[in-house]
């Protein structure tokens, strides 16, 4: 990972992730802070586009958000005002900063700039030309760890940024891309590896884990694999609502065709395969599992003629609303699901498909026992004269 260095006598500015200005050392505007202020609106602008000079009104719609003002003129030169005086304090030379031509505002070019974002634009066009494949490893790698968080993350809501946030983040996927690339030819896998987890942090639910599980297969990391599928599915699940994509689907898939066991009897097999003695209630499991249960017992109740049903239970507040956030769903959540648990057969399996809601494949049964279902879990869900209660949805499953 490459390290930043401070330059003596340079404005380095950093604007991936959070905004933040240091000048041979002293720190202008921390990462750690509330960044929404005139100053700062002004300094993003300034040392960006600075350079090729920010139009007038673009500054009094970002500083002033769209104000009618009196003297527009007067209340830019103030920001600026006040903007050199902070700027002098921290140690910069004594100068204009904001040089007004033409109906625009440069930036002086007495004071070099660093940015962060300008510096990776630069790798990516040097390794672009570049042909010596592990030279190019370099500087790929160089740019991705550059790549601190998305262009102003927090900050979405501003044209200009949202318009270089999105031009960044398009960079910065073709950039994993192909060191990804080069990497899967190169056998580094362990740099594969830690790429899909770096991506993964960077730019959540993007389908980053990818990466890793290419590098868990075929490094033969069975367990590892695994784990991170269940993780992965889980997760996108829980906190999102969504699937992973069917490249996930696609590679766990592909890992249990190539897999095999090493050599063993069928009563060592069954013994592995065996549950383990004192779990009670219904079968809980994880999405990955439980779908492939479902398509399973899907095509044996076709030919069996069994009567299975899926249900699902979601938590809703008073007004029959789903409930998907917040202090009383993290309460009520593991109420519902060893309600559910405690009540539906050893033969019946469930899953926790989000926080408030959960599924359960009821195994050989009638429409009337699942509506007894039903009301037990509610007996044992339901207390204190609670008024948030579970709205349940019921479908054969032919």
């Amino acid at each position: 990972m490459s390290e930043k260095r401070e330059l003596k006598d340079v404005l380095m500015v950093d604007f991936f992730g959070s905004f933040a200005m240091s000048y041979n050392g002293n720190t202008i505007t921390d990462k750690a802070k509330n960044n929404e202020n005139q100053f700062n609106y002004l300094m993003q602008l300034m040392t960006h586009y600075g350079k090729d000079g920010v139009n007038k009104n673009t500054l009094l719609n970002v500083l002033f958000s769209g104000r009618d003002l009196l003297n527009p003129a007067h209340a830019i030169h103030s920001v600026m005002y006040n903007a050199r005086k902070r700027l002098q304090s921290y140690g910069l030379p004594k100068v204009n900063y904001f040089i007004a031509r033409e109906g625009k505002y440069y930036w002086n070019p007495e004071i070099e700039i660093r940015e962060d974002c300008r510096v990776f634009e630069e790798i990516l066009t040097r390794a672009e030309k570049e042909e010596d494949s592990d030279k190019k490893i370099e500087m790929l790698r160089e740019a991705v760890y550059l790549y601190q968080g998305d262009f102003l993350e927090n900050q979405i809501g501003v044209g200009w940024i949202t318009r270089e946030n999105w031009r960044y983040r398009k960079l910065f996927v073709s950039c994993v891309n192909e060191l990804a690339k080069l990497f899967d030819e190169k056998g580094l896998y362990e740099q594969l590896e830690n790429l899909g987890l770096y991506a993964s942090r960077i730019q959540p639910f993007s389908d980053w884990e990818t990466l890793t599980m290419q590098a868990y297969i075929a490094s033969g990391y069975i367990e590892d694999a695994y784990k991170l599928f269940d993780d992965t599915v889980e997760l996108y699940l829980h906190e999102q609502g969504i699937k992973p994509s069917n490249k996930m689907f696609e590679l766990i898939n592909r890992l249990g065709e190539q897999f095999e066991h090493s050599s063993g009897s069928l009563q060592e097999i069954q013994d592995h395969l065996r549950e383990k003695e004192g779990v009670h209630g219904g079968y809980d499991c994880s999405y990955p599992v439980f779908h492939g249960i479902y398509q399973a017992i899907s095509r044996i109740s076709e030919r069996s003629g069994q009567t299975i049903y899926l249900m699902l239970c979601t938590i809703v507040d008073t007004k029959g609303n789903a409930l998907t956030k917040g202090e009383k769903l993290e309460e009520l959540s593991p109420r519902l699901e060893e309600a559910i648990r405690s009540t539906i057969r050893r033969s019946d399996i469930m899953n926790k498909y989000n926080k408030g809601q959960y599924l359960v494949l009821l195994m050989n049964t009638t429409m009337e026992n699942c509506q007894i279902i039903q009301r037990r879990i509610d007996e044992k869900f339901m207390i204190n004269r609670q008024r948030i209660s579970v709205r349940y949805h019921v479908n054969p499953l032919w």
